[in-house]
């Protein structure tokens, strides 16, 4: 199982043709309490780069960018009752959606779990 991580603090665990996208454990602590996730409809084409979701905090409202193209499978529908999961288990039970890939190379273009804790570090 492969994860990769944008610089906008997205993560995408990749599971066969499909990737598991949520936000990060840094991204969560910046933002704080989550007390509210929008989520998209299944069946949503996004693009790398578009808005897939929106994350809303005691601080601020925050959107989920799609790390990669492809179409929406499944949502995370646990998170609009209990969205302080986001905060729990950011990389766990806090996901958003998962993406059936349209560009396996879009892979290329994210960084490595190593690349992205660098990253971080110099934030």
């Amino acid at each position: 199982m492969t994860t990769r991580y944008t610089k906008d603090h997205e993560y995408i665990r990749i599971e066969g043709d499909a990737g598991i996208v949520g936000i990060t454990d840094y991204a969560q602590s910046q933002l704080g309490d989550v007390v509210f996730v929008e989520l998209p409809s299944v069946g949503k084409t996004v693009n790398k780069g578009d808005e897939a979701a929106v994350v809303e905090s005691v601080k601020a409202a925050s959107e989920v960018y799609a790390p990669v193209s492809g179409e929406v499978v499944e949502v995370n529908s646990d998170l609009e009752a209990s969205p302080g999961t986001v905060n729990e288990d950011p990389t766990g039970r806090g996901w958003f959606l998962k993406i059936r890939l349209t560009n396996q190379g879009e892979l290329d273009g994210l960084l490595t779990e190593e690349q992205y804790q660098d990253f971080v570090k110099s934030l």
